[in-house]
C-alpha cells in the first residue's frame, strides 16, 4: 500500500499549521485569565504539575513510536490482519501503562510539597490538584488512545488535528467559564479531564469511520512480539532522557526559585515552545511518509528528501528566531507588564536553545523513520542527565540563567553531535560532509537574515501594540527578503517552488 506522501504531508502540514495557531491563541487566553483572575502563582502551579506528570508518563516507554513503526511494513504490503493484531497488542500495552501510572502517581504523592519552594495559594490543596492531573493522564491511556496509531501510521495526522480542534474548543470554553464566572481552579481542572474524555471518544468514532475494517483482533507471533518489545526497551532510555530535559528545568525552578519565577520563565518558554511546535508540525507531517519511503525508495532519494526538509526547516527556524529577537520583549510588556519581564540576554539564549532543539528534532525524523532506536538509545539519556546535573549546580550560582544555560549545553555538546553521528553512519553513510556544509551554510544565512530586521526594529523607538505590529511587519518582510536574496539561485529553492506549483495546480483542478 503506497502512501501518497507528498499529498498527505502537505495536508497534514496545512491542518497542523492551523491547529498550531489555534493552540497558541486559546492557551494564551487561558494563561492570561489565570494571571489576572487568580494570580501568577497559580500559573506556576499548573506548569509544575504538568512537568511532574511528564515524569509519570515514562511508563509509556515509547510504546506508541514502536507500534507505529511496526505498522509501516504491513501498510506497505496492505496486510490488514497484521495491522489489526498490532492494534490489539497496542491496546493491551496502554491498559497496563495506565495502571502503572496510577500506582506510580500514588507512590510519588508524598514528595509533592518538597517540589515547591514557596507556599501555594491558601485556597488550594495541592493533593487534590495533583490527583485531578493524574486522573486526566490515566484516562488518556485507558480510553481508546491506541487508535491514534492508525492515523499516524497512515500519515493522516490531519484527522487527529480535526478531532483535537473539536474537543479543545469545548474544553477551553469550559475552562474560561470556570475561571471568569466561578474563579475556581478545581473546576478548571475537572473541565480539562472531561475534555480529554471527549477527545478520546472522538478518536474512536473517527477511526471507525475512516478505517472500519481495522479493529483490535488477532495475535502477534512470539518472535515478532520480542522484536517490538526490544524496540520499546531501546526507546525507554530515549523517553527517559527527553523527560529529564523537558521536566527538570520546571521542577528545579519551582524547588529552588519559587512559583513566581517559574511562571515568568514559563511565559517565555510558552512562546518559544509554540514556535518550536510550528516547525514540529512539519516533522509530524512527513515522518510516516519517510518511514514508508525508507522501505520503497532508494537511499539517494531519501537523502535528497532530507536536504529539502532541512532547507525548509532552517528557513522556518530563522524566521522564528527573528521573531523572538524583534517581538518577544515588547510582546511581554504588552501582555504581562514590566514586572514580569526577563533581561534581553534571555531572549538570545532562547534563540540558541530553539536552534539546538530543532536540529535534533529534524534529524530525529529520519532516526524514527529508519527505526535506529537501539543505536540512539543512550543519547537522550546522556543529554538529560547532563542537563539535570548542570541544573542542580548552575541554579545555585546563576539562578534562572543557569537553568537555561544547562539545557543549551546539554543539547549542543551531547545531543546534537551524537544524533548527527548516528544518522550519518547508520542511515546516510558518506554523506556527512555534504550535509554539514549545508547545515553551516544555512545557520550562517539565518543568523544574518534574523539580525538584519532586529537592527531595524531596534533603531525605531516606540512601545505598545503599534510598535508590536510594526516590528512583526519588519521581521517578516526583512527576514524573508534577506533569505530570498541569499538563496534565490539555489536548486533546492527552485525545486520547492516547482513542487508548490504542482500541488496548487492539482488542488485547483479538483
Amino acid at each position: 500500500m503506497r502512501i501518497e506522501r507528498t499529498k498527505n504531508a502537505s495536508r497534514n502540514f496545512a491542518y497542523g499549521i492551523f491547529y498550531r495557531f489555534y493552540s497558541i491563541v486559546f492557551p494564551f487566553v487561558i494563561r492570561t485569565a489565570i494571571i489576572y483572575l487568580l494570580g501568577v502563582e497559580y500559573l506556576g502551579l499548573n506548569s509544575l504539575f504538568s512537568s511532574i506528570l511528564q515524569v509519570l508518563n515514562l511508563a509509556e516507554l515509547g510504546v506508541g513510536s514502536a507500534m507505529v513503526f511496526s505498522m509501516y511494513a504491513p501498510i506497505a504490503r496492505n496486510d490488514s490482519s497484521k495491522i489489526c493484531s498490532l492494534m490489539k497488542l497496542y491496546r493491551i500495552y496502554y491498559r497496563i501503562i495506565g495502571l502503572v501510572i496510577l500506582l506510580g502517581g500514588v507512590i510519588l504523592s508524598p514528595i509533592i510539597p518538597m517540589l515547591i519552594e514557596q507556599n501555594v495559594p491558601p485556597s488550594i490543596n495541592i493533593y487534590i490538584l495533583y490527583y485531578l492531573n493524574l486522573l486526566a493522564t490515566i484516562l488518556t491511556y485507558w480510553l481508546f488512545a491506541y487508535r491514534n496509531c492508525l492515523f499516524q501510521a497512515f500519515q493522516r495526522i490531519d484527522i487527529i488535528t480535526k478531532t483535537t480542534l473539536i474537543s479543545d474548543t469545548v474544553k477551553y470554553c469550559g475552562q474560561l467559564v470556570a475561571l471568569a464566572v466561578f474563579h475556581d481552579f478545581y473546576i478548571f481542572f475537572i473541565v480539562g479531564i472531561l475534555g480529554q474524555v471527549f477527545n478520546n471518544i472522538l478518536i474512536l468514532l473517527f477511526s471507525k469511520k475512516y478505517y472500519p475494517d481495522l479493529n483490535p483482533t488477532g495475535s502477534i507471533q512470539k518472535e515478532e512480539r520480542k522484536t517490538i518489545n526490544g524496540r520499546i526497551r531501546d526507546l525507554f532510555t530515549s523517553k527517559l532522557g527527553w523527560t529529564i530535559v523537558s521536566s527538570a528545568d520546571t521542577i528545579v525552578i519551582s524547588a529552588f526559585l519559587g512559583l513566581k519565577v517559574l511562571a515568568v520563565y514559563q511565559n517565555y518558554y510558552y512562546i518559544v515552545s509554540a514556535l518550536q511546535g510550528m516547525i514540529i508540525i512539519l516533522f509530524n507531517s512527513v515522518v510516516a511518509g519517510s518511514g514508508n519511503s525508507m522501505i520503497v525508495d532508494s537511499n539517494e532519494k531519501n537523502y535528497h528528501d532530507l536536504k529539502k526538509l532541512s532547507f525548509i526547516t532552517f528557513w522556518l527556524l530563522g524566521y522564528c528566531c527573528a521573531g523572538i529577537l524583534c517581538i518577544m520583549q515588547i510582546f511581554m510588556k504588552v501582555w504581562v507588564g514590566d514586572e514580569l519581564l526577563l533581561p534581553f540576554y534571555f531572549v538570545i539564549l532562547f534563540c540558541i536553545y530553539l536552534t539546538g532543539n530543532i536540529i535534533v528534532q529534524l534529524l530525529s525524523v529520519y532516526k524514527d523513520a529508519a527505526g535506529i532506536w537501539h543505536k540512539d538509545r543512550f543519547r537522550p539519556l546522556a543529554s538529560g542527565i547532563t542537563n539535570l546535573g548542570l541544573n542542580l549546580i548552575f541554579v545555585n550560582y546563576f539562578n534562572l540563567m543557569g537553568v537555561v544555560l544547562s539545557t543549551i549545553i546539554s543539547v549542543f555538546f551531547v545531543s546534537v553531535p551524537w544524533i548527527i553521528k548516528n544518522v550519518f553512519i547508520l542511515i546516510f553513510p558518506g554523506r556527512f560532509r555534504d550535509y554539514f556544509r549545508l547545515m553551516i551554510n544555512m545557520l550562517c544565512a539565518i543568523s544574518i537574515s534574523a539580525i538584519f530586521p532586529y537592527l531595524i526594529c531596534y533603531a525605531i523607538e516606540g512601545d505598545g501594540i503599534g510598535k508590536l505590529v510594526l516590528n512583526l511587519v519588519i521581521c517578516t518582510t526583512g527576514y524573508n527578503l534577506a533569505m530570498y536574496i541569499i538563496y534565490r539561485r539555489s536548486e533546492i529553492l527552485s525545486e520547492l517552488f516547482s513542487t508548490m506549483k504542482i500541488l496548487a495546480r492539482n488542488r485547483s483542478s479538483k
